[in-house]
């Protein structure tokens, strides 16, 4: 039988012109860009649906509107008898996609979703001066040495382990000349790629923690319901369903590390799932998910084509 997880993706999966296709072909999807528009008090599907590609990147517009892709898809596959409550027995997001995976599992509106990730990404952006910090990300190495060596490369700044998105791809984050020094470090060590990332900010790190502190007033003035399944934190790597400890870990997610390898090992051992769908903007996480447990499913559900085969698969 199959135990089934909904995913919703991160910062990284936007692109002009997401969403769209869902919008042309679906009233559904067009009510829940609607209803960000409305929320935010601008045209954001406008500069989903258009551009330009710089605007869309920054990541005050790309938490809301990557947000609100997965809602509507979501939106579309209630129309059609599909609900996270019946379908699936977890949901779990990558960063901002915690965001979108609470929301689709009914803990707040997207209305609030939308505000929360507007607020989130300007608190990111301005808790550390353009130029003062940076992500890089690292291949073909395991967390142990990616720990040991951001400790090595921080020298009194910081260096944090970011992201474990899969084996042997973690990010780091902190200072940029920690940062630099890391990549050097990796190389050194044999990693098989260690690359500065385009980011605008060095999230998921200690230097966000005036960001941290502006969330925590966000979401305690946010009303909450326990979340239909539960929802895999990921500053945890395990599920969680009560609203107090919910807005706790979403603060605290902002500092901490994004456990995601972690999170779907928890979801295929631990939670007996066998299939994790991604739905919203681009395929990242299902390849992720792919890459750290083979014999999970993973498929992505974010265009009216996907959509609509996901939806003919699931009523057989």
């Amino acid at each position: 039988m199959t135990t089934r997880a909904f995913c919703f993706p991160g910062q990284g999966s936007q692109a002009v012109g997401m969403g769209k296709d869902l919008a042309d072909n679906f009233a559904e999807a067009r009510a829940v860009f609607d209803e960000v528009d409305e929320a935010l008090g601008e045209k954001l599907s406008s500069l989903m649906f258009d551009g330009p590609d710089e605007t869309l990147r920054l990541t005050e517009n790309a938490q809301p509107a990557l947000m609100a892709v997965s809602m509507a898809v979501v939106r579309v596959l209630e129309a059609k008898g599909i609900s996270v409550e019946n379908d699936s027995a977890f949901v779990a997001g990558h960063s901002l996609g915690e965001y979108s995976a609470l929301c689709a599992a009914g803990t707040f509106s997207v209305a609030d979703a939308a505000r929360l990730l507007r607020t989130r990404g300007r608190a990111m952006q301005s808790a550390v001066p353009v130029g003062k910090g940076a992500m890089a990300a690292l291949l073909g190495l395991e967390m142990d040495q990616v720990k040991k060596l951001a400790e090595q490369a921080g020298q009194g700044q910081v260096c944090d382990v970011a992201n474990d998105n899969s084996p042997g791809q973690v990010v780091v984050s902190g200072d940029i000349s920690a940062v630099e020094r890391a990549v050097e470090i990796a190389k050194a060590m044999g990693a098989k790629r260690a690359l500065m990332l385009p980011v605008s900010a060095p999230f998921h790190c200690e230097l966000m923690q005036p960001a941290a502190e502006i969330m925590e007033d966000a979401l305690a003035s946010v009303d909450m319901k326990a979340p239909v399944v539960p929802v895999v934190a990921n500053v945890l790597a395990r599920p969680i369903s009560d609203p107090n400890e919910i807005r706790q870990r979403l603060v605290e997610q902002v500092t901490g590390m994004v456990r995601w390898t972690e999170s779907v090992q928890w979801l295929a051992k631990s939670g007996g799932v066998t299939e994790c769908v991604e739905l919203g903007a681009g395929k990242v996480l299902a390849g992720l998910v792919k890459r750290i447990d083979s014999g999970l499913d993973a498929r992505s559900v974010g265009t009216s084509e996907t959509l609509d085969a996901f939806v003919a698969y699931l009523k057989g």
